[in-house]
């Protein structure tokens, strides 16, 4: 499933008690935490995500838009 531009894609998330998502499954197997996503992000290094600044002025992860619903982070499966 990885893409042949060498980026990953995520497959599942993990989510804390409140419901937050605090780690990615990638198609490698490879698992990161929120920070490690970010950073990958701005490598280029993941497909489909996207860094954005909330009304809290913190940076998050969001999928890129594209009018799917499935593909969204909180529709991916959980482990």
């Amino acid at each position: 499933m990885e893409q042949n531009n060498g980026q990953e894609e995520v497959v599942a998330v993990r989510k804390n008690g409140d419901g937050s998502i605090v780690e990615f499954k990638l198609s490698s197997g490879n698992v990161v935490d929120y920070l490690t996503a970010q950073s990958m992000v701005r490598n280029n290094e993941i497909n489909n995500l996207q860094l954005f600044r909330g009304r809290d002025h913190e940076e998050h992860l969001r999928s890129v838009p594209d009018g799917r619903t499935d593909n969204n982070l909180d529709s991916l499966p959980t482990f």
